[in-house]
């Protein structure tokens, strides 16, 4: 790793959580429909994950399931808590000082992380690298020298361990510090082939995942996993991409987070440069060297992330009722298939904030909730 990071290899101090709580978090995340912002309303409403817990099952029902979800027991989460020991990994909740500063800037931030490495590598600041499976030669030799030369200015350079330049950006920043995004479980490396780079990077750097031990990841899950790669960085830089992959919905999530885009352009008869070149023209940063990046960069860099106040310190909710069956009724005639803001339905409805926050918390807790960029929220309608 590079001077900088040696820097701050010392351990951060601040709060962490108890045994007990890290237990009670990793059980509630793992729990069917219980997503970022869901945990994060459940820890605010009722104070504890372990309380909340105990609540799942009546707002389940309040919310209109078919069926509880099963709750993991103790003795599966104690379980991963060990497989993760055994592995050399450790779960970092979202208020612990090992958390990736970045991260906690996103949307409904993961509330725990499956972390293998050295936690240093989270103080530098981040740049995403990522592009084509299928990379020409030239395009993983550019994004190989990108990230060996912003490794060499103090940045840590951010990827999602894919084949072609991916691989070729972690390569690239071996030596001065790089952050592996696994869509899986962190002893599921994707593609297979990587599992050395993955252990490489471990060794150097540090592998973050949100997914559950032994997850083997669906092609749903690589979405999820580009969205920790832009929120990990202050930049993301394309180096090659067609015009629909998963590389343009990085930069997309990018944008839509307030990161810096940049694009490498390429040659209009190469379809790997299609999106690289379509980014160009919808406004992205053309580079061509590390400090076309670095530059742009630079003036974010002294920004000091905000302090994330602890889950276990929820808003006074106690002189609002809890929604009635009318007032739930309210809520869901508001919503539709379509994205609305929650400031709206409040408005509408003329409900006490609480009481619509519940109700959508209930609904989603029930799988009937979809959560969209923007706090913005609509209802899923099942196929009958």
């Amino acid at each position: 790793m590079s001077e900088r990071a040696a820097e701050v290899s010392e351990p951060t101090a601040g709060p962490r959580l108890s045994d007990r709580q890290r237990l009670s978090w990793l059980r509630l995340i793992r729990t069917q429909n219980v997503g970022p912002a869901s945990f994060r309303d459940l820890i605010n409403r009722f104070g504890s994950a372990e309380v909340a817990l105990e609540m799942l099952p009546e707002l389940m029902i309040s919310g209109g399931a078919n069926r509880i979800a099963r709750i993991p027991a103790i003795a599966e989460a104690e379980a991963e808590l060990e497989t993760a020991r055994k592995a050399g990994a450790r779960f970092v909740g979202i208020g612990e000082p090992d958390y990736p500063p970045l991260l906690r800037n996103m949307d409904h931030p993961p509330p725990l992380l499956a972390v293998k490495g050295n936690a240093a590598v989270f103080r530098l600041p981040g740049i995403a690298i990522v592009g084509a499976r299928n990379a020409s030669l030239a395009g993983i030799k550019m994004a190989r020298m990108l990230a060996a030369d912003l490794g060499r200015d103090g940045y840590a350079i951010v990827s999602g361990l894919a084949r072609g330049i991916d691989t070729a950006a972690h390569q690239g920043s071996l030596a001065t510090g790089t952050i592996g995004v696994l869509a899986g479980g962190l002893d599921l490396p994707y593609p297979p082939e990587n599992a050395g780079l993955c252990q490489d990077i471990a060794e150097r750097g540090a592998v973050i995942s949100e997914m559950p031990f032994g997850w083997q990841p669906r092609a749903q899950d690589f979405p999820r996993r580009n969205r920790l790669v832009a929120g990990a960085a202050l930049g993301l830089v394309v180096v090659e991409a067609a015009q629909r992959s998963g590389s343009l919905i990085s930069a997309r999530l990018a944008g839509e987070m307030g990161r810096l885009v940049f694009a490498v352009p390429g040659s209009p008869l190469d379809p790997r440069a299609a999106g690289c070149n379509g980014l160009l023209k919808d406004g992205a940063t053309l580079v061509t060297e590390a400090s076309d990046i670095s530059r742009a960069i630079a003036p974010l860099t002294g920004m000091r992330a905000p302090d994330v106040p602890p889950f276990e310190e929820p808003p006074d909710f106690s002189a609002t009722p809890p929604p009635g069956e009318s007032d739930r009724a309210r809520v869901i005639e508001a919503l539709g298939p379509t994205p609305v803001a929650v400031d709206e339905i409040i408005r509408h409805t003329r409900l006490h904030p609480a009481q619509v926050f519940m109700v959508l918390l209930e609904l989603d807790l029930a799988g009937r909730l979809e959560r969209h960029a923007g706090g913005n929220v609509s209802l899923v309608f099942a196929n009958e």
